[in-house]
């Protein structure tokens, strides 16, 4: 067995350093985590559909 498979997948990123960062590329990053955030609420708007509707086609 491979030590790499017993690792979690996604490993969660440590905080990113803003100091270093102008005003202006803040702005970029913080548009690009809403942006992410859209995404990932449509994506579990996604799973919900799914969800409700395997619950629903197997409580027949």
């Amino acid at each position: 067995m491979d030590t790499d498979d017993l690792e979690p997948r996604n490993k969660p990123q440590g905080m990113k350093n803003l100091d270093p960062m102008s005003i202006e590329e803040l702005k970029d990053y913080i548009a690009d985590l809403q942006a992410e955030i859209v995404r990932a609420q449509e994506a579990i708007g996604r799973k919900q559909a799914v969800k409700a509707g395997a619950e629903a086609f197997f409580k027949r």
